[in-house]
């Protein structure tokens, strides 16, 4: 006797654009989602290598500025396609495929980003370029398909298609316009956002959004684990245990800390209001730069300790310690103070302060990691109002 077989109906080619319900009880990333964010994951750890090895060669200040750059278009691209997916993911083929593409200029922009830091930037703009190009697509299928919000869905196509123009123009620049004219592009490109939804938003998913971000702070976080890993590693004898102890318990207080801090609090009130939404959203480029930089200067710190950084110990420990002040700071700053009493603000504050002083101590890395620990033990014990 035949069994009965039930088939999974077939992924339609092209499916209308439908904006989805702000109101689904849960809305989880799916496997695509978590899929780009793998390709994401390469373009971070290349950036933050960068980092590294300027800091450790001491040059800080190039080093910095070009991570600040590249890890915007990292950033930027991954948000736009997040704020998209939240409103838009039908799952249909075409999606999928507009989707693919994406992911490869992603890689192409991870390929280029040695070369960017190295001031050249063809490969890295064409990644960049098209990652957003089928963007604009997408935007487009859904001004075709959400008529209630087709005026914004147009607005984003064709501000994202005219700001491509000017970043492949901005390759002809001479050297001295390169960094002006990428901040500015870097404005312009913060803008259309403003513009396409000043009428009316889209409808993204206030938990799906949380849950995105969530993500990709583990994402960064998994830069900073893979260097105190490397710490333990590397520890081989007497000697060396005794120097990288200290940076790997550090390193460990650190990424524990900052993982706990950041979901310790809810983002539910920033992204119920529109205003708030906005600022939540690109404030969290301090929140991803910062921690994705902790790595850096973790792995900075090893270096020193074998010998190998041509950076003095405290430029080292800064590289730590400064990124992590900023990812406090930030944190702090998007949650508006929260319910903190004033006593509260007064701790956060010293804490920061401590571990911008940390590079004066000895072990600025598990200087660091106790005062993050110190704050995440302050962070649980203080009382909640009820919401």
């Amino acid at each position: 006797m035949n069994e009965a077989r039930l088939a999974a109906p077939r992924r339609p080619f092209v499916r209308r654009v439908a904006a989805r319900s702000r109101d689904e009880h849960h809305r989880p990333a799916t496997p695509l989602e978590l899929f780009f964010d793998l390709v994401i994951v390469v373009a971070v750890a290349r950036a933050a290598s960068g980092l590294h090895h300027a800091i450790a060669e001491d040059h800080v200040g190039q080093g910095v500025l070009a991570y600040v750059m590249v890890f915007f278009g990292i950033w930027w691209a991954w948000m736009n396609f997040t704020w998209f997916a939240s409103a838009y993911d039908n799952d249909d083929v075409l999606y999928r495929l507009l989707v693919l593409v994406q992911l490869v200029g992603a890689l192409i922009f991870a390929a280029g980003v040695p070369d960017m830091a190295a001031g050249d930037r063809f490969v890295g703009t064409m990644g960049y370029v098209v990652m957003r190009l089928a963007l604009v697509v997408n935007w487009m299928r859904a001004a075709r398909g959400d008529p209630e919000h087709r005026r914004a869905a147009v607005r984003y196509a064709t501000g994202v298609l005219g700001v491509q123009f000017l970043w492949v123009a901005s390759l002809w620049l001479p050297p001295a316009g390169v960094v002006p004219g990428f901040f500015a592009l870097l404005v312009v490109e913060l803008l259309v956002p403003a513009w396409a939804e000043g009428k009316a938003f889209t409808p993204w998913h206030p938990g799906h959004i949380a849950e995105r971000y969530g993500l990709f702070t583990i994402i960064a976080l998994g830069e900073s684990i893979l260097a105190a890993s490397i710490a333990f590693e590397q520890a081989d004898d007497e000697t060396s245990l005794s120097k990288l102890l200290p940076v790997a318990i550090g390193g460990v207080l650190l990424v524990f800390s900052a993982w706990w801090l950041y979901f310790e609090r809810s983002a539910a009130p920033s992204l119920h209001s529109a205003k708030r939404a906005f600022l939540w959203g690109y404030g969290h480029y301090f929140v991803f730069a910062s921690v994705a930089a902790i790595g850096a200067g973790l792995a900075s710190s090893i270096d020193l300790v074998q010998g190998r950084a041509q950076a003095d110990a405290t430029v080292v420990g800064a590289s730590v310690a400064v990124p992590v002040a900023i990812y406090l700071t930030t944190l702090w700053s998007l949650d508006g103070c929260g319910d903190r009493t004033l006593f509260g603000r007064l701790i956060g504050a010293t804490g920061v302060v401590l571990v911008l002083l940390s590079p004066l101590t000895p072990i600025p890395v598990l200087s660091v990691g106790v005062v993050t620990a110190l704050l995440v033990v302050a962070e649980s014990l203080r009382p909640r109002h009820a919401a």
